[in-house]
């Protein structure tokens, strides 16, 4: 038997959650205090306090009133106490409860169109709960379709953010749907995994179920939403799948000027080299790198006004770029001699144990560039035993890592470096900023001579993410 020392109710609006907290507070030893962290009231509308603690203070210190909960059942008949929670109540305590393996966690849903509908009804009657049938107010609403894909959206990211934090703490929960809710024997089941010795011998009927007719009668747009949830991909069948690990930011490979206050957040094999000259020409000196954390905090707080970018690159350039970088030598600072092996092995690339020699063509680079684009494929789907190396990880990826630490203030195209870096550059007070280079990528004459369709096609493959991300069209 499971053992707690309280739990949450997590649900939504609309979804069964106060007929299941009464049945719950039918059981002996069990209370739910309510929406306890609701921020526009404490538990229930029109209280001031639950278990002593009133709205301000809870405000203040929200962890007080989880504290609370689990002291309830300490010398009193109480077995176990806990609460609703929402993903629009207080943010600051869902980490504390989702981690907590003592927190036992209920998770309730219901189907979002009913939901929705649901909650549209009770906004135009203002009637939440329902006691009496004779009292029922019923009235008809119009489906928006905008406003219930958001309604879905924060929906499915809660319940991602729950499985997620259930799978990494190597927790469980008890699930239930709205109709569950009208099973003794399913409540029971619940009490049991609490740990509650109490049972139900008949459900609570105190609250009636509202609007019980079918959504035809409730909608006054049902073609229109029904040709509105047609449209919606309710599957995700139209997601490029993702199979690249998360990334923080790699801030040991940013780049400052010397003294002005810009920083570059590097993405790996891109034009890395010139935007480093670039931004030491900026102030005359070395630029400043090897950032930590505690020192990139000290570089944020010594330059006032900062400016933060990165610079992206086409797939195509970009593939080519880390090819040419770390496969093709077969030693130094760079290469990757051990994937270069396994490509030679594995994936058909056709270049000597070691160095380039005077046979190796145009046509050897275009074939080895191809087998290296479906290693990426594979190697970025996860379907390899090699790392996703940063150097060639989606550029998607990587600036989702940047994001964590210090967002780029700006996104620059790699074409449209010389336009846009020195306007950043004035910006912060540097007039004359020098020029860059009409050529940013050296391996572009390389590339030039051998790409295609099937190379384009083979990127696109490869690097969907980005292509969708960043709208990228072919290279040529």
């Amino acid at each position: 038997m499971a053992s707690f020392d309280y739990f949450v109710v997590l649900a939504e609006m609309r979804t069964g959650s106060n007929f299941l907290e009464a049945n719950l507070n039918a059981l002996d030893g069990v209370t739910c205090h309510g929406e306890a962290f609701n921020p526009h009231f404490i538990g229930y509308p029109n209280r001031t306090e639950v278990l002593g603690i009133s709205q301000a203070e809870r405000d203040v210190s929200p962890r007080q009133l989880i504290a609370a909960v689990k002291a309830e059942r300490a010398g009193r008949e109480t077995v176990i106490s806990g609460f609703r929670y929402f993903n629009d109540h207080d943010p600051r305590i869902l980490d504390t409860i989702l981690n907590d393996p003592r927190c036992a966690k209920i998770v309730l849903t219901r189907n979002p169109v009913e939901s929705y509908v649901s909650r549209k009804i009770a906004a135009s009657t203002g009637q939440w709960k329902l006691t009496n049938v004779r009292h029922a107010k019923s009235e008809k609403v119009r489906f928006d379709t905008a406003e219930f894909e958001r309604h879905v959206d924060a929906l499915q990211r809660f319940q991602i953010r729950i499985l997620n934090a259930l799978q990494k703490t190597g927790q469980t929960a008890f699930y239930l749907d709205y109709e569950d809710l009208q099973d003794v024997e399913v409540m029971n089941g619940m009490a049991s995994w609490l740990g509650v010795p109490a049972r139900l011998e008949a459900l609570d009927r105190k609250l009636k179920k509202q609007n019980p007719e079918p959504l035809e009668d409730k909608v006054t747009n049902f073609a229109e939403m029904e040709r509105g949830l047609s449209g919606i991909d309710r599957f995700n069948l139209t997601r490029t799948p993702n199979f690249e690990p998360r990334r923080g930011a790699l801030i040991p490979h940013y780049v400052a000027a010397p003294a002005s206050p810009l920083i570059y957040l590097t993405v790996r094999s891109g034009p890395e080299g010139i935007v480093r000259a670039w931004l030491g020409a900026l102030d005359g000196g070395e630029v400043l790198e090897k950032f930590n954390q505690k020192t990139l905090r000290r570089w944020k707080a010594d330059h006032p006004g900062h400016r933060s970018f990165t610079v992206i690159r086409h797939p195509v350039a970009r593939a080519h770029a880390a090819y040419c970088e770390r496969i093709l030598p077969a030693s130094g600072p760079n290469a990757f001699p051990e994937i270069r092996q396994n490509l030679r092995r594995h994936f058909g690339l056709q270049l000597p144990e070691g160095k380039l020699g005077a046979d190796y063509d145009i046509e050897m680079h275009r074939n080895g560039f191809k087998a290296f684009l479906s290693f990426l494929k594979a190697n970025l789907n996860g379907q390899t035993n090699l790392r996703i190396d940063q150097a060639w990880s989606s550029q998607t990826g990587l600036l989702q890592g940047m994001t964590q630490f210090l967002p780029p203030d700006l996104i620059v195209r790699e074409e449209e470096m010389a336009e846009e870096l020195p306007r950043l550059a004035r910006k912060i007070g540097k007039t004359d900023p020098a020029p860059l280079p009409d050529e940013t990528d050296p391996h572009r004459s390389a590339l030039e001579k051998i790409y295609d369709a099937d190379i384009e096609a083979a990127t696109r493959d490869a690097f969907g993410r980005d292509y969708e991300s960043f709208s990228f069209g072919n290279w040529a």
